[in-house]
């Protein structure tokens, strides 16, 4: 019977049958699959839902702490306007006896002589034109004037006005009909620096300065008038570093900073890093959350000590190494020094990257120093480097010896020719009998010794060319050449001397320094006329 009902089902039925039951059995698979991945992706979903919900907890949590904050910071600024009012009165009233007395004292008093006192009186008075003289008057004494000035300042009755009355000389730009000194940006930032402490509020310090809202005005439109002016000198590539730390110095100390330009203040602050204040006055501008940038910035410019001076003043030095970017400034030094050894073969350029190197060398140890990294860097290999450096440049500064009458090697390094012949000129004084010796690859000429009595007719020396002729003093030294007189003979005997006689004719004139031989400068038989100015040696 079941034989019969299977031979009664047809094969065709039970192959559909058996494709129908794989068909069903790969959409299972794929449902399976499918719900795999959407479970796979909900999970995914759900933990970065709880990452950005932790986030936002945490941010949450940030900007209750910093509204808390500021809630605390605005109920003490509203605590400290009743005593910061009467503070303000109180002195107030204690400078104007002060003025009182002041003006009543004749001004001749000994105490005016001296430097505080002269401050005093003269902060006292409100003579601001008087005081930025002074100021300017007393620039090399400087260490002595630096502790002095707050004090002088908090005598005035408004010391706010008194100091923007003071700059506004020279700042935000120079109304002097006499521009001379040339540049007072560097009392202006002695000046500002000094009213930070004056106008500080005495619960907040120097964050809030007490600064009145005339005061405030007159300090934002000079700063406004300074950033117009910035584009008329060609933007801040062209600004000179006392305008520039004046401006920021200003913008500090009377609490205008303005979060607009933030870029303007980072782009200063980076032109100008090299300057000792830039770190503090980057933090005061409100740009600390910047520093790791600014930093990074410095770095990649080369600029690696005063990415170490910022980097303490951020307390980022844990990020960024200073004994690594010593290294790497110290390296980057070297490789530039070999480099231009190689390309300058001029001794003059080559000098010039010798002072380059010690004055690199020199500020790797102050900064080694300031921030005591003597553990961590030991000086003995910097030190000795200079040493050497500095051994080098004395011996290329003495002279070339040479023995009298010598028909090879090198010249005297004082050896002097005479302005129309290829000949040596006589000694410089009359009483010298010393022999000057020709240096030439061709025969050695007769030496010529001038007696101050005997004028007989010499015959003329024959005329040597120089292929190397030795550099005067003023190319081997930074003093001032030797002034010389012209030789003159005199009258009585140069009425006996017979015409036929040579003598040179004054003014003299020298032969192009012949280490400059391979250089631009002119050497000897190039048809060049010598480089030194006659006026030198009249």
């Amino acid at each position: 019977m079941g034989s019969e009902a299977a031979s009664a089902i047809p094969s065709s039925l039970v192959q559909e049958s058996f494709k129908q039951l794989e068909r069903q059995q790969e959409l299972i698979s794929c449902c399976t699959v499918l719900w795999k991945e959407l479970s796979d992706h909900f999970s995914t979903l759900e933990r970065g839902l709880e990452c950005r919900s932790e986030a936002l907890r945490s941010k949450r949590q940030s900007l209750d702490a910093s509204t808390q904050h500021a809630l605390d910071s605005l109920g003490h600024r509203e605590l400290s306007i009743g005593s910061a009012v009467d503070l303000a009165l109180a002195k107030l009233e204690e400078r104007r006896v002060a003025a009182v007395e002041a003006l009543a004292v004749a001004s001749s008093k000994v105490e005016e002589h001296d430097l505080a006192g002269k401050l005093r009186s003269l902060c006292t008075k409100m003579d601001f034109a008087g005081f930025i003289d002074f100021v300017v008057a007393k620039r090399k004494e400087l260490e002595l004037l630096r502790p002095e000035l707050p004090l002088s300042l908090a005598d005035c009755i408004d010391p706010a006005k008194f100091v923007l009355d003071a700059i506004s000389v020279v700042f935000p730009l120079d109304n002097r009909t006499v521009k001379s000194p040339n540049d007072l940006g560097w009392a202006c930032v002695l000046i500002l620096e000094s009213l930070v402490p004056v106008l500080a509020d005495p619960e907040l310090g120097s964050t809030r300065p007490l600064v009145t809202r005339c005061i405030r005005k007159r300090a934002e439109e000079m700063a406004k008038a300074w950033k117009e002016g910035l584009e008329q000198r060609g933007g801040y590539e062209n600004v000179k570093p006392p305008d520039a730390h004046t401006f920021l110095q200003h913008v500090v100390t009377f609490g205008i900073i303005d979060k607009n330009d933030k870029n303007l203040y980072r782009k200063l602050v980076i032109s100008f890093a090299w300057r000792r204040q830039m770190p503090k006055l980057a933090i005061s501008l409100g740009l600390e959350d910047s520093m790791e940038d600014i930093i990074e910035e410095l770095i990649d410019k080369g600029h690696q000590l005063d990415a170490i001076n910022f980097a303490y003043e951020a307390s980022l030095q844990d990020k960024f190494p200073p004994t690594s970017l010593i290294q790497s400034f110290l390296k980057d030094l070297k490789k530039s020094t070999s480099t231009s050894e190689e390309t300058n073969a001029c001794g003059q350029v080559v000098n010039n990257t010798s002072r380059k190197e010690q004055s690199a060398i020199r500020a790797a140890i102050k900064c080694i120093q300031d921030h005591k990294l003597e553990s961590e860097f030991p000086l003995e290999s910097l030190q000795k480097q200079l040493e050497t450096l500095e051994k080098v440049k004395v011996e290329k500064k003495k002279p070339a010896v040479s023995s009298p009458g010598s028909g090879s090697g090198s010249g005297p390094a004082n050896k002097r020719t005479r302005a129309n012949h290829g000949g040596p000129m006589p000694p410089a004084k009359a009483g010298r009998t010393t022999i000057n010796a020709c240096v030439s690859s061709f025969p050695a000429a007769p030496a010529y010794a001038r007696s101050p009595s005997a004028h007989a007719s010499y015959p003329a020396p024959p005329s040597y060319p120089y292929d190397r002729p030795t550099g005067h003093a003023v190319y081997g030294s930074r003093s001032p050449p030797a002034i010389r007189e012209s030789y003159g003979y005199p009258t009585e005997e140069i009425a006996h001397v017979p015409l036929g006689a040579s003598y040179p004719s004054p003014p003299m004139s020298y032969p192009a320094y012949g280490a400059y031989q391979n250089c631009t400068f002119g050497g000897y038989n190039n048809g060049l006329a010598p480089g030194y100015q006659q006026a030198y040696y009249r």
